[in-house]
């Protein structure tokens, strides 16, 4: 089960880590994060003043001593996160070598496993032009094999559009959560809006950006027949010293717009090569940038 993503010796060493949020999780029920639900858990988060009926046992009688007035004091809640796992099969994604699909799914089935080893919820939904394939929110360690088995049965195909897929999901509500997405970023509509949105709801962020060694450094030259995977684009070119200075060009301001925008929004960004090993890119990148812990 799952041998062709992660192995077992792998995910002993995913034990030790955490999906890292920094704001603070609205949920129902008991888990791992801080809510901004005021609870019984042990972590101090506030006072206010005494109301006839309140626990005797939480007033603060150093507060009593001070200002003479009754306060009682107020911890913070433990609850679990809602993950979504946004995972982009369109047919880009399928490309390269190394294979940025196999990577992407690969990050994929971490999260999950990181989110159900730290009493989180998480849903993965696969995404085309709309949402294509759903696992709806679940938890429980035990269900990581059934979550890998969905994940590595998902078909890659057709065109991206982030944006109509993610308020495709209609299952997303202003509750709060961790949104995770993982994506070339070839989208005709742009990733931007979809960002946004996630952020309307209440989301917190993070983008995990794959793209090939072939995207990064082309090592091409002579005449090409370049084809659009996601569509009927067919273009005739000769590579020149020129025009490969020029596309290194565009794909340095088609990175620092993503990334100027992302800092600009409080996002959680990070750009992996699919040549990188899933060792290089946890336990280096991500945890580096403080996505995990």
């Amino acid at each position: 089960m799952g041998k062709s993503l992660l192995d077992q010796q792998f995910l002993k060493r995913l034990d030790r880590l955490a999906l890292n949020a920094r704001m603070a999780i609205k949920g129902d029920t008991g888990g791992n994060r801080k809510s901004r639900s005021k609870g019984n858990s042990i972590e101090f988060s506030d006072f206010r003043e005494y109301i006839p009926g309140d626990d005797f046992r939480r007033i603060d009688w150093n507060a009593y001593a001070r200002f003479e007035r009754l306060f009682v004091k107020l911890f913070m809640e433990e609850r679990q996160a809602n993950i979504t796992i946004f995972l982009d099969v369109s047919a880009s994604m399928d490309w390269g070598q190394p294979n940025k699909g196999v990577l992407a799914k690969q990050l994929a089935a971490v999260f999950v496993y990181l989110a159900l080893a730290n009493f989180d919820r998480v849903a993965v939904v696969g995404m085309q032009d709309k949402p294509s394939a759903y696992l709806p929110y679940f938890s429980g360690k035990q269900m990581f094999w059934q979550a890998l088995s969905f994940i590595e049965g998902l078909k890659f195909g057709g065109k991206t559009s982030l944006c109509s897929a993610v308020k495709g999901c209609t299952f997303l509500k202003r509750s709060g959560g961790i949104s995770i997405l993982i994506t070339d970023l070839f989208s005709k509509d742009g990733y931007k809006e979809a960002l946004e949105y996630l952020q309307y709801l209440k989301q917190e962020v993070m983008l995990i950006h794959v793209m090939a060694p072939q995207e990064l450094q082309p090592e091409l030259s002579g005449s090409l027949r370049l084809v659009d995977v996601e569509g009927e684009g067919v273009k005739d070119v000769i590579l020149t010293p020129d025009l490969l200075k020029a596309y290194k060009r565009v794909l340095d301001e088609f990175l620092s717009d993503i990334k100027a925008f992302c800092y600009s929004r409080g996002i959680n960004y990070v750009l992996v090569n699919s040549s990188s090993s899933m060792e290089e890119v946890v336990f280096y990148n991500l945890m580096k940038l403080g996505f995990v812990r």
